[in-house]
Formats: structure tokens, sequence, C-alpha cells
């Protein structure tokens, strides 16, 4: 059940659109422009091979190692986003998507560590509500009551959208993922 739940986690979803001091070549030209259009067209396949061009070229290219991960997450490879994710923040110990889309994945397997990346997400972005969120639910599926609806409060606040969100119940039924 725990995994069904969080399963329907808030991820961050978009992909990660680079914006290009110069001018734009044509997508044969830029694997990666290539790739984030065949990713927002919905071509996951030609996306993915897209994004591992680009990461022979630069193997640091925290936006390709992140959208990657989305690629694997959104089918289900949980072991292939982490490894995606965790090569994005190697990049980059503080891009706060590779750091949240990571805390969604390790929500089942890992939820100690879940945790912490949703702290550490707060600490660069104290602002944001689905990660106050998620990390609600979790402490609370701890066992960690009043810490949990100390964050679930902070959701709210933050963003009062999210309270339809939040089961009146004492046992929340876990995150759910937003409308795109």
């Amino acid at each position: 059940m725990r995994a069904m739940r969080l399963r329907r986690s808030f991820y961050a979803i978009a992909i990660v659109l680079i914006v290009s001091g110069g001018g734009c070549g044509s997508e044969a030209d830029d694997p990666l422009q290539g790739a984030l259009t065949a990713h927002a067209d919905g071509d996951l396949d030609g996306a993915a091979r897209l994004y591992r061009e680009v990461l022979e070229d630069e193997p640091a290219n925290k936006y390709a190692h992140y959208n990657l991960g989305l690629i694997h997450q959104s089918k289900g490879d949980e072991d292939e986003a982490v490894t995606a994710y965790g090569k994005a923040l190697e990049a980059d110990p503080n891009f706060v998507p590779a750091l949240f889309n990571l805390a969604v994945a390790r929500s089942d397997t890992a939820p100690s560590e879940a945790i912490d990346l949703y702290r550490a997400i707060i600490s660069l972005q104290p602002s944001y509500a689905a990660a106050h969120l998620n990390l609600g639910f979790l402490l609370k599926e701890g066992g960690k009551e009043a810490e949990g609806q100390k964050e679930l409060d902070k959701a709210v606040e933050l963003d009062p959208s999210l309270s339809g969100r939040i089961p009146a119940s004492p046992r929340p039924a876990g995150p759910v993922t937003p409308a795109p």
C-alpha cells in the first residue's frame, strides 16, 4: 500500500530547458535541443538516445542526466532514475529538481534518505511547498505525527491549494501527483 501511495507523490515533472546564450543550431547539430524536443513531444526513447549522446560529449551535463532520470522514473525504472539523478547531483549538489525527484524515488526503499533529501531541499528553497508536503507525509508514516503535521501545515501555508490533498483522517493516505 505504501508503494502505491508514494508513486502518486509530487514529481518535478517539467523537462529542464536550457536557454542558450548563442544562436540555436538545428536539432541535428544540437543533440540537447533535439532531446528536449523529442522529450516534450513524448518520444521518450528518442529523447533518451539523444540525452546519452549529449552525455558522451558532456559527461557532467546535469540537465541531460536529470531529464534522463525523468524518463526512467516515468517508465517505472526507479534504479536507473536514481542513478541518473545521482549523476546530475554530482555535477551540481544543489540542483533542486534532481534532489526532489531523487527523494520521491527513494521514499519507498529508503525513507530516511528521502527525509534527509527533502530537508536539504527545504534548506535551499524554504518556500518549496511540495517538499514540505512530501516530508510531512513521510514523517507521519514514520510515526513522527507532530513533526509531520507541522510540515503539512507549512505546505498549506505556502500553497493553500494543497489543503485538499491532505486527508482529514489522522493517518494521511500519502502525497499525490499534481496536475501538470
